[in-house]
């Protein structure tokens, strides 16, 4: 799902930092938890990458029920969310 199949018998450091990101993407994936919490997921990937991270994340979570919280700094990526919270000034103000 995150395009890493040719990469599958590579080291870490073998990796560049785009592939690390949807290394650690696929493992918080792969138990099909209910609650995701994302921290800039795709900070270090490509746009095209980036774009297909963002559609996988939003269509699991309709098709699978979970929760995703994410940060980020992206508002594309924060356009797609069902409900965003800012945080300025440490005061968090729903938009």
């Amino acid at each position: 799902k995150v395009g890493l199949k040719d990469r599958s018998e590579h080291k870490p450091g073998e990796l560049s930092g785009g592939e690390q990101q949807r290394v650690a993407v696929a493992r918080a994936l792969m138990n099909a938890p209910k609650l995701i919490l994302a921290d800039e997921p795709s900070g270090n990937l490509d746009r095209n990458s980036a774009d297909d991270l963002h559609k996988l994340l939003w269509n699991l979570s309709r098709k699978e029920a979970q929760t995703i919280i994410v940060v980020t700094h992206n508002m594309e990526l924060a356009r797609m969310a069902d409900r965003r919270i800012r945080l300025r000034d440490g005061q968090a103000f729903e938009e």
